[in-house]
């Protein structure tokens, strides 16, 4: 059986930067965006999705950030493994987008809305895998169970 591949420095600096780069990309392309401004139903349907898509994609890429950081300090020393178990969790990804939804936007706005998804579920991988080597595993535990029946056996 593989181990998963260990997180590093330089990992997750350059994820941290590919983070920055598309985070920034969002605050612009939301905040430019003005297709919606006409008047009419459609319009108001699009707006709304439109608001509800720059929230999540924020959101997630704050999320996915608030970890990297949380990460970087660990490797800088300023946090210890314990702090970054029990503090750097990364909270659970935001609703999926709609597809109906994602159609009311102009392609570009939903190319960077999969995009961060994209992003976050890698990011959920990461800290999945890195979570993992935390776990206790099943013949660990019946090991252990085994051991505490033998000594109070006696």
């Amino acid at each position: 059986m593989t181990m998963p591949a260990t997180i590093t420095p330089s990992i997750i600096e350059t994820l941290y930067e590919d983070a920055l780069l598309l985070a920034d990309e969002a605050r612009a392309s939301f905040d430019l965006d003005d297709s919606f401004r006409s008047g009419g139903e459609d319009a108001s349907v699009a707006r709304v999705a439109m608001s509800c898509e720059a929230l999540r994609t924020t959101t997630r890429m704050m999320h996915a950030i608030a970890w990297l950081l949380n990460q970087k300090a660990y490797f800088a020393g300023e946090i210890s493994e314990f702090q970054l178990r029990h503090h750097g969790r990364l909270p659970p990804p935001q609703p999926q987008p709609a597809q109906e939804e994602l159609a009311l936007l102009p392609p570009y706005i939903a190319d960077l809305v999969d995009r961060s998804v994209q992003f976050y579920a890698r990011i959920e991988r990461l800290d999945r895998a890195w979570r993992k080597r935390f776990e206790l595993q099943p013949a660990a535990v019946h090991r252990l169970r085994e051991r505490l029946g033998y000594a109070f056996a006696r």
